[in-house]
């Protein structure tokens, strides 16, 4: 096995300043090329060659894993964000732990986004199985994800995206009676990204005890503007059915504030037609504890709405846990 890196040239040529970030100097540089020369993954005729700008080559581990050790490789998967927030808020991002309860729509794409983000541990809670009819939506539905858990196939795709992050899956359906299962004094942060009224108002009256952050998502179904969402406070919201409901609720039990995401647009009433209806032709895989015939109303729903309430959480999530927001802004 090899793995990719890119060597830049260190010479005075101004355009290469940008380049330099990828070696930590030109000894360290210089260094790497010999050992690559040395084991053959560097033609030596390309060694001290001036007139290119940059080469490509591939290294076995041992030699990257050492110069990694040595402090002089700098560029990793999330090199672009430190650009952004610095080391230090990445290294903090690093330790942090955040669990996502719904890995469906709202709540894939946020657990996408913290994987990129460099979030160092998430837990993923969910019962669900993946369903064909999640594809439009869904970004861990594809044809081959198709009635696997959608805990487990967040798993492997975070494993691939970034390695380091430690992920445990709960294939549970978060309610008043499974809650004991979770001590939320782990977690930095917590998204309520589940569509029930009962296990929202849970988990967030279990964080707001604790004092834990949260961040909850109000509805995403019916809806067809992606730019009408915006973060507010629950009491600030508006129009929002379910919405609606939570503020009636959190004031009930005494909870005087609550970040959500939510949007005024008026929800679409969907067709009612009966050919390509839930409730008439159930295709839920095999072993699936709620299925769509048992719920109320079947929403309609698009690719780009869901997506974009799941990567707003993401960004608040990752604003609040730097504390970066405030600096960005007033760079």
């Amino acid at each position: 096995m090899r793995c990719p890196i890119i060597i830049f040239y260190d010479g005075d040529n101004d355009e290469n300043v940008g380049y330099k970030q990828t070696v930590a100097n030109r000894k360290s540089y210089m260094m790497l090329t010999l050992y690559a020369t040395y084991f053959s993954i560097i033609p030596s005729n390309v060694v001290g060659n001036e007139s290119a700008s940059m080469h490509f080559w591939t290294f076995p581990p041992y030699i990257l894993y050492l110069w990694e050790w040595k402090g002089y490789i700098m560029l990793n998967e999330f090199s672009r964000t430190q650009l952004l927030y610095g080391k230090d808020a990445m290294d903090k991002l690093s330790r942090c732990k955040v669990a996502v309860f719904g890995i469906g729509g709202v709540g894939g794409y946020t657990v996408e986004a913290l994987a990129r983000s460099g979030i160092g541990a998430l837990d993923l809670i969910d019962d669900d199985k993946v369903c064909l009819t999640n594809i439009n939506r869904q970004i861990l539905a594809t044809r081959k994800t198709v009635g696997k858990y959608k805990v487990d196939v967040a798993k492997d795709r975070i494993e691939e995206i970034s390695p380091n992050c430690k992920v445990r899956t709960f294939k549970t359906f978060y309610l008043p009676e499974t809650a004991d299962q979770f001590d939320f004094t782990e977690y930095d942060y917590v998204v309520d990204a589940i569509d029930t009224v009962t296990g929202k108002l849970t988990i967030i009256e279990n964080a707001k005890k604790l004092k834990v952050p949260v961040i909850s998502s109000m509805g995403a179904g019916n809806k067809v503007n992606p730019s009408g969402f915006e973060v507010a406070d629950i009491y600030d919201t508006s129009i929002c059915p379910l919405a609606k409901v939570m503020r009636r609720e959190c004031r009930k039990r005494g909870i005087d504030s609550l970040k959500v995401v939510y949007s005024k647009e008026k929800p679409v009433r969907p067709l009612e037609d009966m050919s390509i209806s839930c409730r008439q032709h159930c295709i839920c895989p095999p072993g699936t504890v709620r299925k769509c015939t048992q719920r109320r109303d079947i929403p309609g729903s698009t690719a780009f709405v869901p997506s974009v309430v799941g990567l707003i959480i993401a960004g608040e999530i990752i604003n609040d846990l730097t504390a970066s927001r405030k600096k960005i802004v007033n760079r």
